[in-house]
């Protein structure tokens, strides 16, 4: 093939892309930070694939706190939730794909030593290595926090230091999201249109958005694209995420995803930072990069077949080729 041009390559996708070749077999491709998918349910699928597809890191955002304190996670990388936080008959309760050691129903905003509360549910995710934790908000399918209890979560979260992630769905449950000071958004809202003063707020708070949109369709995605697209004009951060689990979805990185975020106006380097942003740790993985053999795309239009065929290697094995 002919030499990727350096100087494209950085205009299409930003500048942490970089020419490279693999030391031993001379193959030529593309270097990328290590990617992550954000939102991930490893009780589901195999997470010991995921690399084979380019995905170094996720974040499994619903499990066993218990199996995942105890899981050999030593590629990919994980970080994760533990069990959702719901209210009592809440979503997912009762959901054939949630069993019961993966859901902690949450009586109350009670304090020190009450069981069943806010205050003890956040210790126990905490107490298992737990980098974020999970609640759901999803008023189509069930009760959901009220203010007080929401708020007593997300404070007892900051105790321990670990941002709070929020499923939401149904009328006002970003408004409920947002002003509990809840940190991300597990999907971008996918259900109700979030009006723009709302939105700038979200920003304001830096709160960030894990996009699944590829895995909506009829009015949904729609929505999604259209909140998601003022969010970005708003200034907001978006996550690369695929609620990977729910339904065949590739191990790897997901075409539709890329495909879909590029549809909400992201151009190639915000689809790159997206995927490689380390959240919720502080910085990127090290001695691992994700790594596209071949040529690199021409256009936009190219991108998301083309990053489908990434692979995570040892950074050690790429030397860079900007000739």
């Amino acid at each position: 093939m002919l030499h990727p041009d350096p100087f494209a390559l950085r205009a299409l996708l930003g500048d942490e892309a970089a020419v490279a070749r693999r030391a031993i077999s001379g193959e030529i491709g593309v270097a990328l930070p290590p990617l992550a998918d954000h939102h991930v349910h490893g009780h589901l699928v195999d997470l010991a694939k995921v690399f084979l597809g380019g995905i170094a890191a996720v974040v499994d955002l619903g499990g066993d706190p218990a199996a995942l304190f105890r899981a050999d996670r030593a590629v990919p990388h994980v970080d994760y939730a533990g069990a959702f936080l719901t209210a009592p008959g809440g979503y997912p309760v009762g959901r054939g794909w949630a069993p019961p050691a993966i859901v902690r129903e949450v009586v109350g905003s009670a304090g020190e030593g009450a069981s069943g509360g806010a205050q003890t549910a956040v210790d126990e995710q905490a107490d298992f290595g737990a980098s974020v934790v999970k609640v759901a908000l999803n008023a189509d399918a069930g009760p959901v926090f009220d203010a007080d209890t929401l708020s007593a979560v997300v404070a007892r979260a900051r105790t321990r230091g670990l941002p709070v992630v929020a499923h939401v769905q149904g009328a006002g449950m970003t408004r409920l999201a947002v002003e509990a000071g809840v940190d991300a958004l597990a999907h971008t809202p996918f259900t109700e249109t979030v009006d723009d003063a709302l939105l700038r707020t979200a920003v304001e708070r830096g709160q960030v958005w894990i996009s699944t949109l590829a895995i909506h369709d009829g009015p949904a995605l729609p929505c999604a694209v259209d909140n998601l697209r003022r969010f970005v004009a708003a200034g907001g951060r978006v996550l690369y995420g695929t609620d990977l689990g729910n339904g065949p979805l590739p191990l790897g990185v997901n075409a539709a995803e890329v495909r879909v975020l590029l549809a909400a106006d992201l151009d190639g380097a915000a689809v790159i930072a997206a995927l490689a942003d380390p959240w919720p740790r502080e910085g990127a993985l090290h001695g691992v990069s994700t790594f596209v053999p071949g040529a690199p795309p021409a256009s936009l239009a190219e991108v998301p077949d083309w990053l489908a065929g990434a692979r995570v290697v040892p950074t050690e094995e790429l030397v860079p080729d900007d000739q």
